[in-house]
C-alpha cells in the first residue's frame, strides 16, 4: 500500500451521486474516500474519510484559513509550498467541491501534516485546531457518522414508522450496531448531564408512549415533540445523532419541509437545548427560521449529517 502525498497524479472515479470516488494511484486502486465537510467554530473544512487507513484528509487552504484567518488563504498556502519545497511529504491532492460547485484537485493534510504545517505558519489558536483534529478521530463518531450518509442513500428509511418510538429505535440501531452494546436498546439506568436528570428509567415506557402520541400538525407541535423526546433521552447515548434525524423526518412527512442544520449555531443550538427543559422559544425559533422547501436536495441532508455530528464534537 503506498501512501496517498507520494504519487504526483490522482485519478478519482465518481458514482454518479458524487457520494464517494476511488483514489487511482501509481498504477493500483488504493482506497475509497467519502466526502464531508467538517466544522471548526462554524466555520466549514472541506474534508475526505479515508476508510482504509481510518483517518481524515482535509484541504490545506482551509486550514490555512482557520488558523491565519489570511482574506486569500490559497495564495498563502501556494507561497508556503514554494518556500517549503519538502511539503510534498505532507501533502496529496484529492477533488473536492469549490465555491463555483465544480469539484478541483485540493491540496489535502492529514493529522500529521496539519502539525507540521502549524509549527512554520502563525496563529494565536494553533493548539485549539491540534486538539479540534485529534478529536474528530473517534472510530465510533466515524463509522455511525457514515452509515447516517447511507440512511439517505438506500432505501432505509422506506421501512421507517415515521413519529413513532420504533422508528427511533430502529434509526438508533441502524447508527451504532456493533459500535455500542445498547444499540437500538431503551435504557434501563438512569442518566444525567450538566446537572440535569433525564427521564427517571422506570416510567420511560409511559414517557416514550405519551410521547409518541404527541400531534405532529405544525412546526410547533413537532418542537415540543422533539424536546420531550430529548428530555426522555431514551438511550444510554447516541440520542442527539438519532433524534435529529428523528425529527427531520417527521417535518418532512408532515410540513413538507426539512431542516438545514447548517443555519443553526452549534453554541445557540447546545444553549437553546439547554433551555428547552423549561422554554422551548429558543430552539423553536431556530429551528423555524432553518426550515426550507427543498427537501430532496440530498447534498442539504449530507450537510445536515456533518452539522449534527458537529453539534456532538466535546470543546
Amino acid at each position: 500500500m503506498k501512501p496517498l502525498f507520494v504519487c504526483p497524479v490522482v485519478y478519482d472515479l465518481w458514482t454518479t451521486e458524487n457520494k464517494y470516488f476511488i483514489i487511482f494511484i501509481g498504477g493500483e486502486w488504493d482506497m475509497e474516500v467519502k466526502t464531508s465537510v467538517r466544522y471548526y467554530n462554524n466555520t466549514p473544512v472541506r474534508s475526505r474519510w479515508d476508510e482504509l487507513n481510518k483517518k481524515w484528509w482535509y484541504s490545506a487552504v482551509d486550514i490555512v484559513f482557520i488558523t491565519t484567518g489570511s482574506t486569500n488563504s490559497r495564495r498563502y498556502w501556494n507561497t508556503y509550498k514554494s518556500r517549503h519545497t519538502e511539503v510534498s511529504s505532507i501533502c496529496g491532492q484529492l477533488k473536492m467541491k469549490a465555491s463555483d460547485g465544480k469539484y478541483y484537485l485540493t491540496d489535502v493534510l492529514d493529522e500529521n501534516g496539519i502539525n507540521i504545517l502549524l509549527m512554520d505558519i502563525s496563529g494565536t489558536n494553533k493548539q485549539e485546531i491540534v486538539k479540534w483534529v485529534k478529536g474528530l478521530a473517534s472510530p465510533l463518531d466515524e463509522e455511525s457518522r457514515a452509515r447516517a450518509y447511507e440512511l439517505y442513500s438506500n432505501n432505509y428509511l422506506d421501512n421507517i414508522s415515521i413519529g413513532t418510538i420504533e422508528g427511533l429505535i430502529k434509526i438508533h440501531k441502524y447508527l451504532f450496531e456493533g459500535l455500542l452494546p445498547f444499540a437500538g436498546k431503551i435504557r434501563n439506568k438512569n442518566i444525567s448531564k450538566g446537572g440535569f436528570i433525564f427521564a427517571n428509567c422506570m416510567y420511560l415506557p409511559t414517557i416514550l408512549s405519551d410521547i409518541e402520541k404527541m400531534k405532529e400538525d405544525t412546526i410547533e407541535d413537532i418542537v415540543k415533540k422533539y424536546v420531550e423526546m430529548n428530555i426522555a433521552h431514551p438511550f444510554m447515548e447516541g440520542n442527539g445523532r438519532a433524534t435529529r434525524i428523528w425529527i427531520d423526518l417527521i417535518i418532512r412527512k408532515s410540513l413538507k419541509k426539512s431542516i438545514d442544520w447548517s443555519k443553526i449555531d452549534k453554541k445557540d443550538y447546545l444553549m437553546a437545548m439547554e433551555e428547552s427543559t423549561t422554554n422551548i422559544t429558543h430552539i423553536y425559533e431556530l429551528i423555524k427560521q432553518a426550515l426550507t422547501d427543498d427537501i430532496d436536495n440530498h447534498e442539504l441532508f449530507m450537510k445536515g449529517i456533518d452539522y449534527s455530528y458537529y453539534y456532538e464534537e466535546i470543546e
